[in-house]
């Protein structure tokens, strides 16, 4: 099991807990509306914090909905895990603190991007557009292109400029810059408008062409203007000066809230206030301060810190005790695939064994003589090694856990049934070699997987009957009633 696939679920997908305990009735401490629903080693739950958790995992759309009462059990053997993982100072590690700290920064570090804060920032870019276009001022030009390669033969370069001339000659005649951009300008994109390009300011496009054109007042036309693009025939639509800030605001914020500036307002807030602070405050301290009084204001995003904090706790711990330690342990997993055998029969047979095809028929009785007697897990390393070492591919293997159906070769030379087999192009001999298991593995490898999730949900069940002997659980029944009923 993943830590995304945990967090992603946390509630749903812890293995629901078969031994109850005996939850003693306490009256329950008021806090306001909020009264204790619970109390865990001595720790006092809120009703809301029960609530936010039933809610968020009985919503709408979840399939396995329970009801009030059977969602205690699950909730107080979530709890009893991350007070086992508290008592193992497992919050203390590096790790999880900086994967907590991370979330939390992220749910809190919006809060630091004020309207103040986003104006500044408009100013900003504001003055850092106006100083980068200067006294020049904006620039709305349109233009006629003919394009020329750079590595272009003189007779190639003579030519466009045949052309560029003779239209250049047609407009000083008359004729309309539109109409004409239209029919022979060669830059598709601005073809379409009549030749008009955007507003453009100093920088914007390449030196010859930006000087041809800041050189020509608004109605003025260019002679052909040669760039590395090809020859251009400028006409000035319009020039202008950058526009005042507060006519520009809202667009600019606009731009900004499109490109998540936001993000970059609150971080310089939060550096601001750490150099103001004159070192009195580091930007950890700062964080954490704002996480608090959030949470003080809004349960909603303290519940959600807070399961983040406690699900990374649980993850590790569930792990230690529970998933690695029985995705390793073969010692525990083959006595318990032992005393559990026939839990996992079959009613129809597996074939334990490969499919193999060679070359040469020699190598058939090889095949065989190289595995024989070895643990089935080692034939892969056996065969790769004996004959298909270096650049030279004898043979080729299929090995598994086979029913009928599963496999050509073995469903035709093992359950004798009439099937087409394909030939391996290169390898025209085929062969297996394995044992028929009828009525079922031989050994807990066959069935690792299943084995594994049984003695996970064994380790889970042993872990929770002790961790309800370890920890004292109170539950206020009278205010378990009223919950989502308040």
């Amino acid at each position: 099991m993943t830590k995304n696939c945990l967090l992603g679920n946390l509630w749903m997908g812890m293995i629901v807990a078969t031994v109850i305990c005996h939850l003693a009735f306490c009256p329950a401490m008021a806090q306001g509306n909020d009264p204790v629903i619970m109390t865990i080693n001595g720790k006092p739950v809120p009703r809301s914090e029960f609530e936010y958790s039933y809610n968020k995992n009985n919503a709408e759309g979840v399939i396995d909905k329970k009801t009030v009462d059977e969602y205690v059990d699950l909730f107080i053997n979530y709890k009893l895990k991350v007070e086992a993982a508290l008592d193992a100072h497992l919050d203390t590690m590096a790790s999880f603190k900086q994967e907590f700290v991370s979330y939390r920064d992220q749910q809190v570090l919006p809060s630091f991007a004020t309207d103040e804060g986003m104006l500044e920032e408009a100013r900003v870019v504001y003055e850092n557009t106006k100083n980068a276009i200067g006294p020049q001022g904006l620039i709305m030009p349109a233009h006629i292109l003919l394009l020329l390669k750079q590595d272009a033969s003189k007779q190639e370069e003579q030519a466009a400029r045949v052309r560029i001339d003779s239209i250049y000659q047609a407009l000083l005649n008359g004729a309309d810059f539109a109409e004409m951009a239209k029919k022979v300008s060669q830059d598709p994109g601005s073809a379409k408008q009549g030749g008009l390009l955007p507003w453009i300011q100093p920088g914007q496009t390449v030196k010859e062409f930006e000087t041809a054109a800041y050189a020509l007042q608004k109605g003025e036309m260019s002679a052909p203007v040669q760039s590395p693009f090809g020859y251009h025939i400028i006409l000035m639509k319009d020039r202008k000066q950058l526009e005042p800030f507060e006519e520009l605001k809202d667009d600019i914020l606009k731009f900004l809230e499109d490109r998540n500036a936001s993000e970059h307002v609150a971080r310089k807030a939060v550096d601001d206030m750490v150099e103001k602070s004159n070192g009195t405050l580091t930007r950890e301290q700062i964080m954490e301060n704002r996480a608090d009084e959030l949470s003080a204001k809004d349960p909603e995003l303290k519940y959600l810190i807070r399961e983040y904090h406690d699900g990374l706790l649980l993850y590790e711990i569930s792990n230690r005790t529970v998933w690695e330690k029985a995705a390793k342990d073969d010692a525990g997993l083959a006595a318990y695939f032992k005393k559990n055998k026939k839990k996992y029969t079959w009613d129809e047979p597996r074939y334990k064994g490969i499919a193999y095809h060679v070359k040469e028929q020699g190598d058939v009785k090889a095949v065989k003589k190289s595995v024989k007697g070895l643990p089935f897990n080692k034939w892969a390393d056996r065969l790769r090694t004996t004959f298909n070492k270096d650049s030279v591919i004898r043979i080729r293997v299929e090995k598994g856990l086979f029913r009928k159906g599963d496999h050509a070769l073995i469903d035709k030379m093992v359950f004798k049934k009439d099937t087409t087999v394909n030939e391996v192009k290169g390898y025209p001999i085929d062969a297996v070699f394995g044992k028929l298991l009828k009525k079922g593995p031989e050994e807990y490898e066959d069935v690792r997987s299943l084995v594994t999730s049984d003695y996970q949900e064994m380790l889970e069940k042993e872990w929770v009957a002790e961790l309800r002997k370890r920890y004292t659980v109170t539950v206020d029944r009278q205010v378990l009633s009223t919950v989502n009923k308040h």
